[in-house]
């Protein structure tokens, strides 16, 4: 059976080669770590460590490769800067519709002592700028934000609100799960004091691989939340105090970093805007026969978006669709909540979820049509 990949918001599929040969190189010819062997085959490992880094500085224009911290994924990166950050009795706001990635965390938290509140969104999951001010309370630290959801894709106005943050002294903590390779991100203009990305999306980087970009003065207010080997400063009990080894203790991930390495040097010689573009043809081709149809609620079909399509079908069970596409069709897509309920709730999609399909930059024209005629003849009663 043909299959056509359309869930590239959990997770993009497929890497450019050159992230798979950079993967087996490290595998079959590197193989040891770093800041622990005194040989070159460690430095040359740690030099592309450090040029990841540097990378990540240019994609986001960020100045300090140092406070690049590298971790799991972005789930790690939000628990270390939430919980690393806030303290009993602080207040945090987030918007209307955080994955759970964000909430779950503050969750926790709140089981502490520390507050926090959900700034409204609108039907098409804008974040109400208005409404951030009023919301501010004396003991508020930050306001930690998604800047695309990856349930409708709409996107956030990180400026406006880096500009609030900033002017009232809060922390401005953003997640970049779903624009990081696709959206242009500016920390310095944005006012962001933490950004937390992951490698595995529009990275197009492996499984594993994430991290966060961090400014000088928010990392000083940051408890780290691991401890252990760093190889450096082993002789003290305590954590060093220089980055990135006070945020990274243990053994990296460095077949994973290698291949980010390579992804990143993929998306630098591609262009991100060239392959926002892309994704974006895609997803207009694929909704453009699927528009007016009374069949199919389409979740926030707003230009500011990333290229995701959230479809809600009054009339039928949204797990059967995405089961046929599946199995009939061999089109694969993500149905539910996307972990995300929030989002749902603020577009009036809970608790039935919807059917996502989302798109990358190796899909065809042909692909697209045959996912978009599959899902119309599933709805015809084919």
């Amino acid at each position: 059976m043909k299959t056509v990949y359309l869930d590239n918001a959990a997770t993009s599929f497929p890497k450019p080669p050159e992230v798979l040969q950079a993967v087996s190189l490290y595998m079959s010819e590197i193989g040891c770590n770093v800041n622990r062997g005194g040989y070159h085959t460690a430095y040359d490992a740690a030099g592309t460590v450090l040029e990841t880094r540097q990378r990540l500085c240019t994609l986001f224009h960020f100045s300090d490769p140092r406070n690049v911290i590298f971790t799991a994924n972005i789930t790690m990166s939000m628990n270390m800067l939430l919980k690393g950050y806030l303290h009993p009795g602080d207040h945090v706001l987030c918007s209307s519709v955080e994955h759970n990635a964000v909430i779950r965390p503050l969750a926790q938290l709140r089981a502490q002592g520390v507050a926090f509140d959900r700034v409204p969104c609108d039907k098409d999951g804008r974040l109400l700028v208005e409404q951030i001010e009023p919301m501010l309370r004396p003991e508020t630290k930050a306001f930690v934000l998604t800047h695309a959801s990856n349930v409708f894709g709409t996107i956030q106005p990180l400026a406006q609100v880096g500009e609030i943050c900033h002017a009232h002294g809060i922390a401005f903590i953003v997640d970049s799960a779903q624009t990081a390779g696709t959206e242009p991100i500016d920390m310095e203009a944005m006012k962001i004091d933490a950004l937390a990305f992951t490698g595995h999306k529009g990275l197009l980087g492996p499984q594993g691989t994430g991290g966060f970009l961090v400014r000088d003065d928010f990392a000083e207010k940051l408890t780290p939340l691991l401890s252990g080997g760093t190889g450096s400063f082993s002789d003290l009990e305590d954590m060093p105090a220089l980055l990135p080894d006070r945020f990274e203790a243990g053994t990296a991930n460095l077949p994973g970093i290698f291949g980010l390495h390579a992804a990143l040097g993929w998306l630098e010689t591609h262009g991100i805007h060239s392959l926002k573009e892309t994704e974006q043809k895609h997803m207009e081709r694929f909704l453009a026969p699927l528009r007016g149809d009374q069949r199919i609620h389409i979740l926030a079909d707003i230009p500011e978006k990333t290229a995701v399509a959230s479809l809600d079908f009054p009339n039928h069970d949204n797990a059967e669709i995405a089961y046929r596409l599946d199995s009939e069709y061999g089109i694969m897509t993500r149905c539910g909540l996307h972990c995300g309920p929030d989002a749902h709730k603020t577009l009036g999609t809970f608790p039935q979820g919807t059917v996502r399909f989302s798109f990358g930059p190796f899909l065809t024209e042909k692909e697209i049509d045959y996912a978009s005629n599959a899902l119309l003849e599933i709805l015809n009663g084919r």
